[in-house]
């Protein structure tokens, strides 16, 4: 039996992560598997995020490794994953989410509403930063490029008096105990898809496609598909201000689906925020109509907004 190939990232989060990936198909599927490691754009254009186009920067030189049969398998973050499908490649599974929740790293223990005003927060998310500036807490945000040691290191250093990060990322790295708050979704609305995983193969391998579909987790796929259908009706990328957290919950009749979601302008100071319930076998109509409403109320030109100044 031919050894699987798995497409990662080079940094020690992504190959973490794609570790993880390749011990659930050891377990599960009786595979043997190496990881392959490959250098994105992402990886070596240290420019913001915002002005790279956001979507699939993390993720293309994987997928054309895919294509051209260098690996077998990609394993990416999947809110890095454009939400238009890519030709010749399907999404085989979605495993167990991680905690999706955004976590800070403040110097000496500090949580956000400890630190004095004027400290310095680094986030290379414009989500995170926009929903930084709308709880008025007179905090500088500070534009923040590399890999979660990187950043860990510049609050250690004291360039940064804190950073927000994923606490998914820290959780895989076995570095969770070095965040000072979990943020609750009421202030801080995740990423679509942040803390899941996405594993892909090529369409036309139909025999690793069925077996990779072993590893899904039906309520992490129905979540990240309500989430990823507000980001992609709202013609969001990944590096916009745009926050949604799904969660299949218990109701009344069984299992449903809820997802609230926010677009913010870029200084956080105007958001449409909206909530939803659907069932979990129409997740992704549930995210459309979501994200529709939002529409209606000006999300999206509140997202592609200028900056507003600042009064004197």
């Amino acid at each position: 039996m031919t050894v699987l190939r798995i497409g990662t990232r080079r940094s020690a989060l992504a190959t973490t992560q794609s570790g993880h990936v390749a011990d659930l198909i050891r377990e599960r599927l009786g595979r043997e598997v190496e990881l392959v490691e490959i250098t994105t754009e992402g990886d070596v254009n240290s420019a913001p995020l915002a002005t790279m186009g956001g979507a699939g920067v993390f993720v293309g030189a994987v997928r054309d490794a895919l294509l051209r049969g260098d690996v077998d398998v990609a394993v990416h973050s999947l809110k890095d994953l454009p939400t238009q499908p890519a030709a010749g490649i399907a999404l085989a599974a979605v495993p167990t989410r991680e905690d999706p929740r955004d976590a800070v790293v403040g110097r000496d223990g500090l949580t956000l509403g400890e630190l004095p005003s004027g400290s310095r927060v680094g986030t290379g998310s414009p989500r995170r930063a926009a929903q930084l500036e709308a709880l008025g807490l007179g905090l500088e945000i500070q534009d923040i490029r590399g890999n979660v040691d990187t950043r860990l290191g510049k609050v250690a250093s004291g360039e940064y008096d804190a950073v927000v990060l994923a606490l998914a990322g820290l959780v895989r790295l076995g570095r969770a105990d070095e965040a000072t708050e979990v943020m609750d979704p009421l202030q801080m609305i995740p990423a679509p898809g942040q803390g899941a995983l996405a594993i892909e193969c090529r369409s036309d391998d139909t025999e690793l496609l069925g077996r990779l579909a072993e590893l899904e987790d039906p309520a992490s796929r129905a979540a990240v598909n309500a989430e990823r259908a507000v980001l992609a009706t709202l013609e969001a990328g990944c590096s916009a201000p745009l926050g949604a957290l799904a969660e299949v919950v218990e109701g009344e009749d069984g299992d449903e689906l809820w997802i609230r979601a926010v677009a913010l302008s870029s200084d956080g100071g105007l958001s449409v925020r909206m909530s939803m319930t659907g069932a979990v076998d129409d997740a992704a109509g549930t995210g459309t109509r979501l994200a529709s409403e939002m529409l209606a109320d000006g999300a999206a030109d509140l997202m592609h907004a200028p900056v507003r100044k600042q009064q004197a």
